[in-house]
């Protein structure tokens, strides 16, 4: 259970942005374009969010 707290807590926005680009490419291919291309921005934006929060907590 420890083990899984740890993953979770570690891997949780790469896990995030996975789904949200899995979302956005759906979107894209189900004929919603632009829709598909506002929910592909907030993959990069999930991963810097989580670097800063990442180098905050490191000091």
């Amino acid at each position: 259970m420890n083990k899984l707290k740890f993953f979770w807590a570690k891997y949780y926005p790469i896990l995030l942005a996975f789904v949200s680009f899995l979302y956005s490419v759906s979107l894209w291919f189900f004929g919603y374009e632009l829709e598909g291309i506002f929910v592909g921005i907030w993959v990069p934006s999930i991963l810097c969010f989580y670097i800063v929060i990442k180098l905050i907590n490191k000091n």
